[in-house]
């Protein structure tokens, strides 16, 4: 009995012998993990962890305001990551579906483990994310996103895409060589009178007043005004009219959307420039809603949408709208080395408001037929 006794106490001295060099092993995660949850975070010590959890969780839905087409691809790709999980996207379009499934967000009926988070209503999602601490984990390494990604305000939402603007023409009628050069060639005697397009959702406006002030984004809004330019709204008719050579020239539009154009291009005609600075605006920001029924699992495809895999697959079917922050991505590599103005998270909610004093400088204008 007294043998017996002193190998259950000598084991003891073992186990936390091992516990103390365990723990003192990681002393950047233990001291992390404690700092988050005193200010009411959720911080998981490892990512072995994270995965144990999500096995119990078996599934995970969300909405992503990726394209659909982009959806299948990614399905596949994750569900080869992690073979135990079934993944289920779907999308909300349009401002009212938005509005109704933030609602459901707020009220804690929501049907989803994580969402895209709205550009229109980000304070009314991102106050209704599940506390965990992305930013920490990540910085620590018990997650694999770039830290850039991840929103250092709220600390538990990323941004997994990015968006920017070039300016798209006709080259088959417009020279290369006289596409302008700077934004501010937009405002020269000879493209006065409906020379180019503009449109009444001026989301690069944004990138404007982030990079060069509201003061400067407002003065350019009223002198494009004053140039009288074709006043549009979206992007898909508008650059099936430049191939076709209605038109010769836009004033800023989405460079993915101009990719996806072109390509389709029977004419060849169709063409784009990027003009510097580049208006960058970070895109597709997820987080885990409050009410999640399978937390541990929506954090995995957090992680999933931030790796090269799902990133090569962001720039392949979107296409090139990878997030900037991931480093080797098509669009990292397309815009380095060049000046940017970038809307980033500092600047996320202000974004609406922008758009609606660029619109105000334009003098209310509305869309052609």
């Amino acid at each position: 009995m007294r043998m017996i006794i002193l190998v259950y106490l000598l084991l003891g001295v073992f186990y936390a012998a091992s516990s103390a060099l365990a723990a003192s092993a990681t002393p950047g995660v233990q001291r992390s993990k404690q700092e988050a949850e005193a200010k009411g975070y959720v911080f998981l010590s490892s990512h072995d962890e994270i995965v144990k959890l999500a096995k119990q969780e078996a599934r995970v839905d969300g909405i992503v305001s990726l394209d659909p087409e982009t959806f299948g691809p990614l399905t596949k790709a994750f569900r080869i990551r992690y073979p135990f999980l079934d993944l289920r996207l779907r999308e909300v379009t349009g401002t009212e579906a938005t509005q109704r499934f933030l609602l459901e967000v707020q009220s804690g009926t929501a049907q989803a483990d994580f969402t895209y988070i709205s550009e229109d209503f980000y304070k009314g999602f991102i106050t209704r994310g599940k506390k965990f601490d992305i930013l920490g984990m990540a910085e620590q390494g018990v997650l694999s996103i770039p830290l850039k990604m991840i929103d250092p305000l709220s600390r538990k939402a990323i941004s997994a895409a990015t968006i920017f603007a070039a300016v798209a023409f006709n080259k088959c009628l417009l020279e290369p060589a006289k596409v302008p050069e700077r934004w501010e060639d937009f405002l020269k005697p000879e493209l006065k009178g409906k020379k180019f397009f503009v449109d009444i959702r001026p989301f690069h406006y944004q990138s404007f007043a982030a990079g060069a002030g509201e003061e400067w984004m407002l003065d350019y809004a009223q002198k494009i005004a004053a140039q009288e330019p074709v006043w549009i709204r979206g992007a898909s008719r508008v650059l099936t009219q430049i191939a076709a050579g209605e038109y010769q020239l836009h004033s800023g539009i989405n460079y993915h959307s101009t990719m996806r154009a072109k390509e389709k291009d029977k004419t060849g005609c169709l063409d784009l420039k990027i003009i510097e600075p580049v208006p960058v605006r970070l895109s597709e920001p997820q987080m885990i809603v409050e009410t999640a029924k399978r937390p541990h699992a929506a954090l995995l495809w957090l992680e999933f949408l931030a790796s090269t895999e799902a990133q090569v697959i962001i720039d392949k079917h979107e296409p090139l709208k990878s997030s900037i922050y991931a480093s080797g991505s098509a669009v990292e590599k397309l815009i380095r080395g060049k000046k940017i103005w970038l809307k980033d998270w500092k600047h996320y909610e202000k974004g609406p408001d922008w758009m609606g004093m660029a619109v105000t400088a334009f003098g209310f204008p509305k869309a052609g037929p």
